[in-house]
This record gives structure tokens, sequence and C-alpha cells, in this order.
């Protein structure tokens, strides 16, 4: 329990970019990865936006051609994602020793529905002989862990999470738990999805949860705090986070980006889809996730939101950090869903990624799309620029994700 874990490798592909630093420098660039959905499938959906990965993502080095066949979308990026993460780690997954010392736990919120829909169809027209031998494996939400483990010939708990768009910051805290009661020594963690069709636009759409109001320019549909906000946009991504202990990650000279100090669960117990009002599970999360840092209210110094701009989710938020925080004066917030839609089950992960390089570089990224604030919104959300990060002490950050369900993480990371 005294185990110190630290981060050491990240990966990521967005609809920002295919990778760390492309994702990272249009992020405090305040550029905006939304874009509009083509196609006539989309047509009469109320939602005709979307944060999409680029076309310009390229598999051939991972997988070949008539693999791609067999795995869903999010799994592919996953593969891309933990490829880039254990590059950038180091991390040398040779022999058998350090192998079964090496864990994934990587998550996915839903998989591809328009995949099962598809092979409904086939198999009431064409009968049970047509359906693909790899339809369950193709569907499964923790094939990703597994494919992963398969790559590095990771040996140790192989651990998959499906808490809604809680789900990223699940896989890590718990990877962060595994690591510090010494159950591996290092872990491959994170989530990813891609789930943007128009079943799950149409399902979301019945659910009045998605912008409607800016099909017309989607780079400011999704708008974080703003008074205009109304709604969610789907995004599409992964993120995958190299977690060690920390003893284990100097002696092999590793670059170390942060420490991972606390990490917070709670569960609303209220409804569905909607928050509590009155912000109990999202205190909770926080609270547990400080006490389990040690690490004072007044200590931190930026707060990553899970905001969604949502009109309820982005205000129960906001009430429920004031709260936390009543008499902290020198912190900032922002969400990065302006620039990246709502990744849903891979918003945690790659949130906290770039929530970790952002306490590794000195800024603070932006909230993008802010353009006025009702009377509640009274804290800094850093809108529309990046700020430098200036610091005497460590740079504590604390990161939120909830999900559908009631179900809430925190997590607190800081400069080493």
């Amino acid at each position: 329990m005294n185990r110190s874990v630290v981060v050491t490798g990240i990966g990521l592909v967005t609809p920002l970019g295919t990778s760390k630093l492309e994702t990272w420098n249009n992020l405090i660039n305040s550029v905006c990865g939304i874009s509009k959905l083509e196609g006539e499938q989309f047509e009469k959906l109320p939602c005709k936006v979307a944060g999409l990965v680029p076309k310009t993502l390229s598999s051939e080095h991972i997988f070949k051609p008539h693999e791609l066949r067999h795995v869903n979308k999010g799994t592919v990026y996953a593969l891309h994602a933990a490829h880039e993460a254990v590059k950038d780690s180091k991390l040398e997954l040779e022999n058998s020793d350090i192998k079964s010392r090496v864990g994934v736990t990587v998550g996915m919120g839903m998989t591809e529905m328009d995949y099962i829909y598809e092979t409904g169809k086939i198999l009431e027209t064409k009968g049970p002989s047509r359906v693909s031998p790899f339809f369950i494996p193709r569907i499964l939400t923790n094939m990703a862990a597994g494919l992963i483990s398969i790559k590095y010939g990771a040996n140790g708990p192989n651990h998959s999470v499906s808490t809604a768009c809680a789900t990223g910051l699940h896989s890590v805290g718990d990877a962060f738990r595994i690591i510090k009661y010494g159950d591996a020594d290092a872990m491959i963690c994170g989530s990813a999805e891609a789930c943007i069709y128009p079943l799950s636009l149409a399902g979301f759409s019945k659910a009045r949860a998605l912008a409607t109001k800016f099909n017309d320019c989607p780079w400011k549909a999704s708008r974080p705090f703003d008074s205009k906000r109304d709604g969610f946009v789907m995004g599409e991504g992964a993120g995958i986070i190299v977690l060690e202990e920390a003893e284990h990650a100097r002696k092999r000279g590793a670059r170390i980006y942060s420490e991972i100090l606390g990490y917070g669960m709670s569960g609303d117990a209220y409804h569905p889809t909607a928050p509590s009002e009155n912000g109990r599970g999202a205190k909770l999360a926080m609270s547990a996730a400080l006490r389990d840092a040690k690490t004072s209210p007044k200590d931190v110094q930026y707060v990553n939101a899970h905001a969604t701009s949502t009109p309820l989710g982005d205000a129960v938020e906001n009430a429920a950090v004031k709260t936390v925080f009543d008499g902290c004066q020198n912190f900032k917030i922002s969400s990065f869903k302006g620039a990246l839609g709502h990744l849903q089950g891979a918003a945690g992960s790659v949130e906290l990624a770039l929530t970790v390089l952002a306490c590794y570089n000195g800024v603070y990224p932006p909230t993008i799309n802010i353009e006025g604030l009702t009377e509640e919104f009274t804290l800094d959300y850093v809108p529309n620029a990046a700020k430098i990060w200036k610091s005497a002490d460590r740079r504590i950050a604390l990161k939120n994700s909830f999900g559908f369900g009631g179900t809430n993480a925190s997590l607190v990371v800081a400069s080493v």
C-alpha cells in the first residue's frame, strides 16, 4: 500500500490527432476536432456533428488487412494508442519474469451497435450459418485488453472496465491500485470508444442528450459551461497510459510524466441517466480521491472537469466543485470536450492523459466556445485560450469522470 505509482508512457488517438503530440498541440492551441457528419444515413438525425478520428490514421504497422475485419474500430484505436504508449515508456517486455509483472486494464463503454444490428439482419434473412465466427469476439468490450495483452505478452492482471463515460478513469484508477497493492509492477491501462453510428446517435437524440443547435457550425456545438450549451457531441478515440511502480521506473531510468496520488469512486444512487441534482455523488468521488491522495483541496491548482456541455450535467458538476473547493481561490477548471467532443468510454483516459501533460508541461489547457456564463458559473474556466501554469510547489490536478447509471470517478495527479 506504500508503493508510489507514476506515469511513464502516453498514447492518444483522438479527433484532434493520431498521436500524443498532435492531440496536445492542437488542444492548447484551441483547435476544435468536431466536424459535420456527411452521408445519407445521418440526414434524418437531429444531431449532425461529431468528433471523428482523422482519416490519416494508418493501421498497417499494427494489423494485416484481413485482421481488420475481425476487430471493432474501438479496439483498433486502443491498439494504436497502446503502441505509442509502450514505445513512449521504453518499457522492455522481453523475458518472462518481466512479462509476469506487467498487466493490462483497458475498458470500453459501448461496442459496435450497428455491427450487431447488421448481424441480426443476416441471421433473420440468411440464417445462422451466415453469422461470422468473429461476431462474438468483435463485440466483446474486453477484447481490446485481451489483444493488447497478447501483443505484448503481458501475463499480469488482465482486466476490463465498462462503466459508461467513467470507464477510462476507472480503468486507470483500478490499474493504479493493482500496482499499489503489489499485484503488478507496470500496467498498460486506459480505454477506447468508437460508436458514432446512426443507431447510437438516434438513441442519444431521443434521450435529448445531444447538441442540435449548431449543425451548421460544428466547431461551436460542444460548449462546456457556456450559457448556450444544449447537449454533448459524440466523439471517438482511445487513450492508453503506462503506469509503473515508482522505484521500478527510476531503476530503469524512465521519463516520469507525473505521479498518481489518489483515486475515489462513488454512486449517485439517483437516476439511470441524470446526475443527482445536489451533486452528492460527484462530491463523494472528489473527496474520496483527495483523501486517498492525502491532499487538501487547497493544494489542488487545477480541476479537469467531466463537463460534457449538457445544461444539467455541467451545472451539477460546477456546484459540486464549488462545494468541495469552498474557500480555495487559486485553482482553475476547464473541460476538453469543447475541442474533442465527448469520447464517452474513452473520455476519462484521454482527458487524464492530457491532464498529465498539463502538469508535466506547466500549461492550463482551455475550455473553448465559452461566449457567455450564467450567474452560477463564477470559477476560472480558462476560457478559449491556454494559460501558463506557474507554481512554486508541485503542480497538482484533480480529474473527474461521471457516467450513466450514476457512476463517478475522480483521480489526483501531480508533477514530480
